[in-house]
């Protein structure tokens, strides 16, 4: 699933209401050649006739379609580094003509328009770099525009914005690395580039069960799968905690993949990453999501508890996702004849210690605020 597309943000000269004149000549005969007009307006180069595509398209689908033809000159508006706001009159126009509009996305792309948007992804004026960042968002949505989006040299741009960028542009940001991250030749690139620390930091400082915190734990998941990822996050002081956070409080997507994320590092390497994951307090929200997480939460969830226990290699399948499994799992190495009730009792102080290991990673989550 693909990251939602941005809505073209507001800027001093984009903050406008829907203007009046061609927005509301829908049902007039004239309107086509109106809008033939408009288009050859912007091949003149005039910016207010840019900022007129811009507020048409802003929440229209039929004006994307009967705009198409301005996608050209607004990328040669976007190309020529005109002054008085042109570039960016034509980036916001070409942003909202992009939106929900595949054809538009590729046409964008076709037309030369990513050289200058990576030009201005390295902009020092953030709003710009903002712009950018959602416009490549919106064009990475794309299957076609992705290929050519990683070849373009985006990926490090956009993991710089990640780190540098004001906050809007950071959430753009991650979730076009996220876009792109479906192409798995893409992840070592994305790797290279060091994106765990910011990834990690964007995660403490937002809202655990934001759709940018899904982006965020979805990324991260695939980037686990590498051993340089497991080291980075390793190295980070909480940075196993931050995932447990989200696991504890993010969305059900969110804590679908912050349990895969876990998953997938103890699976790399029990010995090493079980003791990480434990000491951050992990199972009363691996606990949880066995009875109310997503269907692959909870198998994710009990394979991860099986591989936490002290003797996983003589375990036998877990069942159902319930947590009379785990009890009875538990009691299947125990001797005796009352084995469910030392069972229960065993359980009972797995979460007691859990939950002490809980109000530990609290106090170390306090000195992280």
């Amino acid at each position: 699933m693909e990251s939602p597309e941005p809505v073209s943000p507001s800027s001093s000269s984009s903050g406008e209401r829907q203007h009046h004149g061609l927005a509301g000549a829908a049902e007039r005969p004239s309107e086509t050649a109106a809008l033939r007009a408009l288009v050859d307006r912007v091949r003149g180069g005039e910016v207010e006739a840019a900022r007129e595509v811009r507020r048409l398209t802003r929440a229209s689908a039929r004006h994307r379609r009967k705009l198409a033809a301005a996608v050209e000159p607004l990328v040669a508006m976007l190309r020529s580094g005109a002054p008085d706001g042109a570039g960016e009159a034509a980036l916001l126009a070409l942003l909202n003509l992009a939106v929900r509009d595949e054809r538009n996305k590729i046409k964008i792309l076709d037309a030369g328009a990513l050289e200058p948007l990576l030009g201005y992804l390295q902009s020092s004026d953030l709003n710009l770099q903002e712009y950018a960042a959602a416009a490549i968002l919106t064009l990475s949505a794309s299957s076609t525009n992705k290929p050519i989006i990683s070849a373009s040299g985006a990926i490090p741009l956009l993991v710089k914005v990640l780190k540098q960028g004001n906050p809007q542009a950071k959430n753009d940001a991650v979730m076009a690395l996220y876009n792109l991250s479906t192409i798995a030749d893409n992840l070592q690139t994305i790797l290279s580039v060091q994106p765990i620390p910011p990834l990690l930091e964007l995660l403490r400082c937002g809202k655990r069960s934001s759709k940018t915190a899904d982006k965020c734990c979805a990324l991260l998941e695939s980037l686990l799968a590498f051993d340089q990822g497991r080291v980075a996050l390793t190295s980070e002081e909480g940075g196993v905690l931050t995932i447990v956070e989200v696991l504890e409080e993010g969305s059900l997507q969110g804590r679908e993949h912050a349990v895969g994320a876990l998953l997938t590092m103890c699976e790399s390497d029990r010995s090493k990453y079980r003791d990480p994951i434990l000491n951050e307090g992990a199972i009363p929200g691996l606990l949880e999501l066995t009875a109310h997480g997503t269907p692959k939460s909870r198998v994710k969830a009990h394979a991860l508890l099986d591989l936490l226990r002290n003797s996983p290699y003589s375990r036998s399948k877990l069942q159902p996702n319930t947590l009379e499994n785990i009890v009875s799992n538990i009691a299947s190495q125990i001797d005796g004849e009352d084995r469910g009730g030392k069972a229960k009792k065993m359980l009972a102080e797995m979460v007691k210690v859990s939950m002490e290991q809980s109000l530990r990673h609290l106090q170390r989550r306090a000195s992280f605020a």
